[in-house]
């Protein structure tokens, strides 16, 4: 470990004494729930502003966050996603809680609920900007902030309004628009695709309501975003290198598959300022339901499932002298949360298939979960030139679980299935507690005007997921897990000078009780990981004309625990779909202040499909063309290209013992055109 930090620190000054870029102070608020300049901040944030998610417009979220090192989203169909943030792509029903998702601050799922997608109920297409915290996230975070978070911003009120009209290949059309009346303001988007493989469609429309009140010590921010997706979905393709054969890439060999998902998310932060002091609370209440056929699983079973919840978020801001600050407070939340799976039809397939998973009802269960936490962040400026921060928060969640069917591996009628028993299982009763610490520890140091250099120590966690704990199969009873944990170290620097802007950061992070499906088909929680990386970003101004920016990462994602399939010990083998390098370069061309074409150039490196490491996808290479032209201060058109040369690549590569290799083929070129008017 010395070893490393060496030889991390030497890399890190070697980038500092030749690189530098341009200062340009942006605030973010999703580091400490307030707006803190960015260069205040010890740790790695990348934030996608509203000119570049202008420029990319994207339909997908993926095509915004691929501008950020260390974000890696493997794009499914439709509005679908795999996350990677500082990590290998997480699947499985609790990789969701690897990362925390929000919404102007607010987390989009309850704590113990999330889902793999979920940011699909961000208003992002017509968002104010998205914040990226890289790594584990800070003691105002709690549960699930391990890998990374992600905030998006919707837009405050302004008096500016905006029209977008866009369309493009296979039926794309999307409206945009935004504008306020007094202290009330309006964003939303509405899209129509019909996507580029057979029964592929979406529907989706977004909602995000801002109103904002401000006396003389009191200031009352509101939002509310309510979502609908509507989903024709395509599964994969199989068979090696499926991606590449023109006559399979537009079969959906799932054509009966469907994803209904609706959302709303209300909220009022509470602030009330004094001459050294402010306290700003926060309630909000959610709702989510969704339903969506499982095409991957066999017997395609139908998963409903939904949440309500209130929560609120208190924080005290205070300034304990002119180089002392303090941030105490708690987050609490109540849940409301159910999940039903069945199947109404006999399963094909092998015999033994059809005989362990049977039609009717699998699950039908109710969870209402608590969650408390009490936390306190210390900012002390030791000089001109170093702050230090730490903090502290406890975490204590309780999950009363209901089971509303017959107990066991049985039919719901409660006869027995061949083969050794049903599939799936379904556990008594019962509850759950789960208690977890917090901390991280930082310092930043000014090396000079224009220089910043940053060490963070930071222990994160994420408590089971509801679905990995009453959601069982096979011979499982009953779970016996306990939290994960990420323990992490990462410098990094940031600076500028004249017309080259960057940021660099190292890291290691080693998770420990992992939770995973073992062999025997039972959630287990004594897995261990190792992850390290290094991450760049750079913004260079060539000249009044040209500029330049890049986004690349390196790292390496490990398996440290000693487990034996298909007769390899995995111990020391690469995670599977974690590529040890992706990246992405873009040249802009801006010829008068009213005109801007950009090349982008997306690189993903080779990974792994399984965690044998014996069967491998190699990568892909893509290139986008964007140009954006102003008519005049009310007219903007502009069009874009999406893989400019064609390329056959997949989305999303895995592998699995019945299916072999199989894809999300990616998309081939394809137009979108657009116009804005604002007034």
């Amino acid at each position: 470990m010395i070893k490393k930090i060496g030889l991390y620190m030497a890399v890190s000054a070697a980038i500092f004494t030749s690189a530098s870029m341009a200062d340009i102070e942006e605030i973010v608020t999703v580091a400490a729930r307030a707006e803190t300049p960015l260069s205040d901040v010890i740790g790695s944030i990348t934030v996608v502003d509203e000119t570049a998610l202008a420029l990319v417009s994207h339909a997908h979220i993926q095509q915004a966050l691929s501008r950020v090192a260390g974000v890696n989203l493997h794009r499914g169909n439709g509005q679908e996603y795999l996350p990677a943030v500082r990590s290998p792509v997480l699947t499985g029903a609790g990789g969701c809680g690897g990362f925390l998702m929000q919404e102007d601050g607010i987390p989009l799922r309850a704590a113990g609920f999330c889902n793999i997608n979920e940011l699909f109920e961000a208003n992002t297409e017509v968002a104010q900007r998205v914040e990226v915290l890289r790594g584990t996230g800070t003691v105002l975070h709690g549960s699930n902030a391990m890998h990374g978070v992600i905030n998006v911003v919707t837009p405050e009120v302004s008096p500016e309004s905006y029209l977008g009209l866009e369309a493009g290949a296979n039926d794309y059309g999307r409206l945009k628009f935004k504008s306020a009346i007094d202290n009330l303001g309006i964003a939303a988007n509405f899209t129509r695709d019909g996507g580029y493989r057979d029964d592929s469609s979406f529907g989706q429309q977004k909602v995000s309501l801002r109103h904002a009140y401000k006396g003389d010590d009191l200031k009352i921010d509101s939002g509310l975003t309510v979502t609908n997706l509507n989903q024709e979905t395509a599964g994969f393709i199989e068979g090696l290198d499926a991606y590449k054969d023109d006559s399979k890439v537009k079969l959906n060999l799932n054509p009966e598959a469907y994803r209904d998902v609706r959302s709303a998310r209300l909220w009022s932060r509470i602030s009330q300022s004094k001459k050294n002091y402010e306290l700003v609370i926060t309630p909000y209440i959610r709702y989510g339901q969704m339903d969506f056929l499982q095409h991957f699983l066999p017997g395609d079973p139908l998963e409903e499932n939904g949440q309500k919840s209130a929560g609120v978020q208190v924080g005290y801001y205070r300034a304990l002298s002119q180089s002392v600050n303090v941030i105490a407070g708690f987050d609490a939340e109540i849940t409301d949360a159910y999940l039903k799976q069945s199947q109404d039809a006999p399963t094909q397939g092998s015999s033994f298939l059809q005989e362990t998973i049977p039609e009717g009802q699998h699950y039908d269960y109710q969870v209402d979960a608590t969650m408390v936490a009490p936390f306190i962040s210390l900012d002390w400026m030791l000089s001109d030139r170093m702050t230090v921060t730490g903090g502290l928060r406890f975490e204590s969640m309780r999950y009363d679980y209901d089971n509303k069917m017959l107990a066991g591996r049985t039919k719901a009628d409660g006869t027995k299935c061949g083969r050794g028993g049903c599939r799936y299982s379904r556990p008594v009763s019962g509850e759950d507690d789960f208690n977890n610490w917090s901390s991280n520890l930082g310092a930043k140091f000014q090396l000079s005007d224009t220089h910043s250099g940053f060490v963070r120590l930071a222990r994160g966690f994420r408590a089971p997921q509801a679905t990995e704990l009453y959601r069982l199969q096979r011979a499982q009873q009953i779970t016996d897990l306990d939290s994960e944990s990420m323990d992490s170290i990462e410098m990094g620097m940031a600076g500028n000078l004249s017309s080259l802007r960057y940021q660099v950061a190292i890291y290691h992070m080693e998770k420990d009780n992992v939770i995973f499906r073992d062999s025997s088909y039972f959630n287990v929680s004594n897995g261990n990981t190792e992850h390290q990386g290094i991450e760049l970003e750079l913004d260079y101004a060539i000249n009044t004309q040209w500029s330049l920016g890049i986004s690349v990462t390196q790292a390496r994602h490990t398996y440290l625990n000693s487990v034996v399939l298909g007769e390899v010990d995995i111990r020391g083998n690469d995670i599977d779909t974690a590529p040890r390098h992706f990246g992405s370069a873009r040249l802009a061309w801006t010829p008068t202040s009213d005109k801007i074409v950009e090349l982008e150039w997306q690189s993903m490196g080779s990974y792994y499909l399984n965690p044998e490491n014996l069967h491998q996808y190699q990568g892909h290479d893509l290139v986008h063309l964007r140009a954006g032209w102003s008519l005049s201060e009310s007219m903007r058109i502009f069009a874009n290209i999406s893989n400019l040369t064609d390329e056959h690549y997949a989305e999303r590569a895995d592998y699995t013992t019945f299916s072999q290799e199989r894809y999300f083929p990616g998309t081939p070129r394809s137009v979108q055109v657009g116009a804005e008017w604002t007034w």
